[in-house]
C-alpha cells in the first residue's frame, strides 16, 4: 500500500485550506479596521476655521451712509443701450471723518456697496472747533462755489444741498453756509469735501 493521498482524498483537503485563508483575511481585515477605528477615534478633532463673514462689518458699522443722488445711466453698445444706476453716497463717523464716493451697477444695492467701498478709500480728516469749524472759508471748484462760517453752540447746520449731509456726517452740529454757482448736487459735495480739507486750527 503506498502512502500517497488519493485524487478524493486531495480534493476534500483543498477545500479546507480555502477557507483557512478566508478565515485568516477575513480576521486580518477586522483587525485592520478596528485598528484604523481606534486611531480615527484617538486623533484630536480639529476645529474648522470659518471665515467670519461679519468680520467686515464692525468698520461699516462705525460709519454712517447717506446717499445723496441716484442716477439713471445709459450705455451704447452694439446691442442696443444698456441701462445702469449710478450711486453717490457721502459716508461719515461724526468724529471728523467723512468721505464721499460715486458707484455704479445693476440694482441700486451693488451701486451703493461699490460707492461705499470707494469713499472709504478717499476719506478725510476735518479741523473742527468744537463743534462748528474753526475758521469761514471760501471755496471754488468749477462752477460750484462754498461758503461756510462758523456759528454759535445751538446754531444747527444752517445748509443746503448736499453741504448739510457732508457736515452732519463730519460731526459739525453748528455751521452757516451757502451755495452759489450750480444747483448740482454732486458738484457741490466735491466742493464741500475739498473745503473742508483747508481747515486749519488756525486761519493762515
Amino acid at each position: 500500500m503506498s502512502d500517497k493521498p488519493t485524487e478524493k482524498e486531495e480534493k476534500k483537503t483543498t477545500p479546507e485550506v480555502k477557507s483557512e485563508s478566508v478565515e485568516s483575511k477575513s480576521t486580518s481585515s477586522t483587525s485592520s479596521t478596528s485598528y484604523s477605528q481606534q486611531r480615527r477615534n484617538t486623533k484630536k478633532v480639529r476645529q474648522r476655521k470659518f471665515k467670519d463673514k461679519n468680520k467686515g462689518d464692525k468698520n461699516q458699522d462705525k460709519f454712517e451712509t447717506k446717499i445723496i443722488k441716484i442716477r439713471r445711466v445709459t450705455r451704447m453698445f452694439k446691442g442696443g443701450r444698456r441701462m445702469r444706476l449710478s450711486v453717490f453716497v457721502a459716508i461719515g463717523d461724526k468724529n471728523g471723518n467723512v468721505g464721499i464716493g460715486l458707484g455704479r451697477g445693476a440694482d441700486v444695492r451693488s451701486a451703493q456697496s461699490k460707492a461705499v467701498t470707494n469713499a472709504k478709500k478717499k476719506l478725510i480728516s476735518v479741523e473742527r472747533k468744537g463743534k462748528t469749524i474753526p475758521h469761514d472759508i471760501f471755496y471754488k471748484k468749477g462752477a460750484a462755489k462754498i461758503l461756510m462760517k462758523p456759528a454759535s453752540p445751538g446754531t444747527g447746520v444752517v445748509a443746503g444741498s448736499s453741504m448739510r449731509i457732508i457736515a452732519e456726517l463730519a460731526g459739525i452740529d453748528d455751521l452757516l453756509g451757502k451755495i452759489q454757482g450750480t444747483n448740482n448736487a454732486i458738484s457741490n459735495a466735491y466742493a464741500t469735501i475739498e473745503a473742508l480739507n483747508e481747515l486749519r486750527g488756525k486761519k493762515l
